[in-house]
């Protein structure tokens, strides 16, 4: 990285910026440009030794919902990701990647990075941080100190550290449902990531004396929807490969004790492992309907033979039960869970490879992978970042709950947008009624994307009133298990920087910015480049579409739904007409579902300069995915570069072949060509 610089050469002396940024993870880095592109003078300080956070720490199978909430220098991360890979965008990539396309923005934007530097205190003067004090990480000592003065502070943490020691109120664990109205946080019980009946708990099978087996917690289980102070687990993502020419095989850790895995052991037996790979399904017993989980790992795959290796069923990569006092925990606290996460994970897979309880079949499998050679090679190929799932939450102006997510409520100061589902992962593994449980599993969907309110990016007033914390956000448990995805994180980090200059500019506090300015600052510069915008028409923009035929609406693909043809014998089409502000050359894609691009047919479009029609027909071949698809539902996919004129004339036409599988119109996106 070329503009990173060490606290070394500013002596003894107070650095003074416009806006300090305090964490480098995905949403520093993009608050970072930001705010220095708006022309402020910005400081990053990251406590660890690496940049992007878990965007570039192992989690390469993006986690989005749908790429419609997803906007800016966000979206514009991923269409840098593309870039690589030849595509317009992609969501699932190898970290050395995002790693590539972070370096590029620090460069190009001159960014100031200190790693290596940890938050000690914090001096405030009449609700306003004056200045932080930082420590040399690895090395603390007092004549090595640093100050940093700045007119606004970002906390981009996944910890909340600056948020916390500047007073602002926050909460930890679960709330009880009651407490927001809510009927997903505090204590639950799933049937997904959970145990099948029959497992025994115990260290000699059949003799309680004998005690519980590592990871199984003798608390009793509370009133499904109380609150606790208990932290869903964590783990890390990890980048594994079967290329045996760029592999890392895996080894045994340090303090590793083979008997932390003997209940590994007994639920592969039980549900009876054919393989590492996790899969579920619904079966019917009787009246009642159950879902019965196999295998170890989701498995996602990446481009170039790589994977991003993540927590499955009843017993995974997932610590259970050890993370408890990561949030509120000192430095050394956090570094003993660290490396207890650390020495699990490794173990984990080492014990698959190599123990003998485990079947030959598995130990061959797991045998094949290993950690790829040029992937973290600092670390030896594993993960640089622990995926801290949730820590604190701020409790701010506003609130993010479930009835957001259920979109029951809707906030009019939106500054960015969640679309993925209500996700918690689980917090404890108790016995239930004598069987063995793991408790705190939540998976639920959203109404659809939901907007974000400023709000909840802001402290209350009377607490600090130069601090937006983007990452830590105030959200309920099981609202922020919907809005803590690395895409949003970085689209919130951008409109708090955004939020900052503005609150500098004009001399108020962050509270008292105008957020239907800052929301148009959003719409109108996103990459901050002053570049005509892209168009996108989506099928829900009634009144740019020409509708004709039968076609069904369906809850699916791009934005909150699709069309689909319906079976009857007229023709159908539908008709995507832009409004082309600025005349020129422009890329055309169409939205292309995943389901659509396992389909054998063939797709027809006309597409219209208003005098000159084109054919194009597309076929399942001309859909490149690379690696899994995961949770984007689809892909862009190119129509040809045309030149248009303004106004209303040009069109997108999307024909059903009649006699064939039925036609979608989702999208179509006229990206500007310079």
């Amino acid at each position: 990285m070329l503009a990173l610089f060490s606290f070394s050469a500013f002596a003894q002396n107070t650095r003074k910026v416009d806006v300090c940024i305090y964490g480098g993870s995905s949403a520093g880095i993009i608050a970072a440009y930001t705010a220095k592109k708006l022309g402020k003078s910005v400081i990053v300080i990251e406590p660890g030794q690496n940049i992007g956070g878990l965007t570039t720490g192992g989690l390469g199978a993006t986690d989005i919902g749908n790429k419609y909430a997803i906007s800016g220098l966000s979206k514009e991360f991923y269409r840098q990701i593309g870039a690589h890979y030849g595509k317009l965008e992609q969501w699932t990539f190898e970290p050395h990647v995002a790693s590539k396309v972070y370096d590029n923005m620090i460069a190009e934007a001159k960014l100031e990075i200190v790693k290596n530097h940890r938050l000690i205190a914090v001096q405030k003067n009449d609700g306003y941080i004056k200045q932080i004090t930082v420590e040399v990480s690895d090395n603390p000592a007092k004549n090595t100190n640093q100050k940093i003065e700045a007119k606004v502070f970002l906390d981009c943490t996944y910890e909340g550290d600056l948020m916390a020691k500047a007073g602002v109120s926050y909460a930890t664990g679960r709330e009880a449902n009651s407490q927001y109205g809510e009927a997903y946080n505090g204590v639950q019980v799933s049937e997904y990531h959970q145990f099948p009946d029959g497992i025994d708990p115990y260290v000699i099978p059949g003799k309680p004396e004998s005690g519980l087996l590592y990871g199984i917690s003798d608390a009793k289980l509370k009133k499904t929807g109380s609150g606790d102070k208990l932290i869903q687990a964590y783990n890390f993502r990890i980048c594994l490969t079967q290329d045996k020419n760029n592999q890392i095989a895996f080894t045994q850790p340090d303090n590793y004790k083979a008997e932390k895995y003997t209940l590994l052991a007994r639920v592969i037996a039980k549900e009876a492992w054919d393989g590492i790979t996790g899969t579920f399904k619904h079966v019917k017993i009787g009246d009642t309907t159950v879902v019965i989980n196999k295998g170890g790992f989701l498995i996602k795959h990446m481009p170039n033979g790589k994977t991003d290796f993540n927590n499955f069923g009843p017993f995974s990569t997932d610590m259970v039960g050890a993370n408890y006092d990561y949030p509120d925990g000192d430095y050394d606290t956090r570094k003993k869970i660290w490396k207890e996460h650390e020495d699990y994970t490794k173990g984990l897979f080492y014990f698959l490879a190599n123990d003998k309880s485990v079947p030959l079949t598995i130990r061959k499998e797991m045998q094949s992978w290993g950690y790829a050679k040029d992937e973290f090679k600092s670390t030896n190929g594993f993960s640089n970042q622990l995926y801290v799932r949730e820590a604190r939450r701020m409790v701010g102006e506003l609130v993010m709950t479930q009835k957001h997510c259920d979109a029951v409520e809707t906030v009019t100061d939106g500054i960015a947008m969640a679309a993925y589902g209500m996700d918690s992962h689980t917090t404890q593994r108790i016995l239930i009624n004598g069987m063995l449980k793991n408790e705190g599993d939540v998976e639920i969907p959203v109404a659809g994307p939901f907007p974000i309110s400023y709000r909840a990016l802001t402290p209350k007033k009377s607490e600090c009133k130069n601090l937006l914390v983007p990452i830590c956000l105030s959200a309920s448990h099981i609202a922020f298990g919907s809005i803590r995805m690395e895409p949003v994180f970085m689209v919130m980090g951008q409109s708090a920087a955004t939020a900052a200059v503005m609150a500098i500019d004009a001399g108020v506090s962050v509270q008292d910015i105008d957020v239907t300015k800052l929301q148009n600052k959003l719409a109108t510069n996103p990459l901050l480049n002053k570049e005509p915008l892209e168009i996108i028409v989506d099928n829900d923009n009634t009144d740019q579409l020409i509708i004709k035929g039968n076609w069904g609406k369906v809850k699916a693909g791009y934005g909150t739904s699709l069309l689909i043809s319906q079976p009857s014998a007229e023709k159908k089409s539908v008709t995507f007409i832009p409004e082309i502000k600025k005349k020129g050359k422009y890329a055309v894609y169409v939205y292309i579902s995943e389901d659509e691009s396992k389909a054998s047919n063939s797709f027809s479009f006309i597409i219209s300069d208003g005098k000159t029609s084109t054919p194009v027909t597309i076929t399942p071949a001309d859909i490149k995915v690379l690696g899994t698809n995961n949770e984007s539902n689809g892909e862009w996919v190119s129509l040809g570069i045309y030149k248009f004129k303004t106004g209303k004339k040009a069109f997108v036409e999307v024909i059903e072949n009649s006699g064939k599988q039925p036609a979608i119109a989702d999208a179509i996106l006229f990206k500007p060509i310079k």
